[in-house]
């Protein structure tokens, strides 16, 4: 693998923060510096310092690097709403060039960087761009987190195709079981497994309290190689 990755989903609360905090946590462990990024994030609480975001302050608090917030996340909107919606009454357009370049920055202070996507794929962000526009700007390697609940399969399936139509690589993906009262858990796994080429990098439990080393623990990912 490159020196980033694009984690994304096959929906809004997924989970991909806590995957990509647990990435980078495996990351840590075997022995790399790390920084996340969140580009674009809705649903941002005004403070003292200005809009933060919640996702993307855990992905500041796990880099191994002190970085200032504007850099992981240069696009912060107060409404949880579709980034391209929120960027509108913002009066502001989401810069795919501006987000590459401090993904650039960003790699030469640590050997890795994971960039967390907004949303699903296909999301919009400005104009005709999309997450997998973004995506296609950073050329960075795929992992998509599967959302465990009904109808993942469809999704799964759909954002793989859409995923391997942009020419980019898929690296693998993770399984994220984020509804207990789910039925037939695993022959859902079973049946995106049987039908994704890509590996599969975990599959993390339900867990009642999110915790970035126990989802590490639950994540087979060889990055010393």
């Amino acid at each position: 693998m490159n020196k980033g990755l694009f984690i994304t989903g096959t929906d809004t609360g997924v989970g991909k923060t806590w995957i990509s905090a647990g990435i980078m946590k495996l990351l840590k462990n075997q022995g790399h510096s790390v920084i996340g990024m969140k580009p674009i994030a809705s649903g941002c609480k005004l403070t003292n310092a200005g809009l933060r975001n919640e996702d993307a302050l855990i992905l500041q608090q796990q880099s191994s690097v002190e970085i200032d917030y504007e850099q992981i996340n240069p696009y912060a909107f107060a409404p949880a709403i579709a980034p391209h919606i929120a960027a509108e009454q913002a009066d502001v357009t989401i810069d795919i060039q501006r987000i590459t370049k401090n993904y650039h920055a960003l790699s030469t202070q640590a050997d890795r960087v994971i960039v967390e996507g907004v949303g699903g794929w296909q999301v919009p962000l400005s104009g005709n761009n999309t997450v997998a526009d973004l995506a296609c700007a950073l050329d960075l390697p795929i992992i998509l987190v599967v959302g465990m609940r009904l109808g993942c399969i469809n999704h799964a399936l759909l954002t793989v195709q859409s995923i391997q139509q942009s020419g980019l690589k898929l690296a693998g993906w993770i399984a994220n079981h984020i509804d207990p009262d789910m039925e037939e858990q695993g022959q859902n796994l079973l049946s995106i497994q049987q039908r994704i080429e890509a590996p599969l990098f975990g599959s993390i439990p339900f867990q009642n309290t999110l915790d970035a080393e126990n989802i590490s623990s639950c994540l087979n990912i060889d990055f010393r190689s």
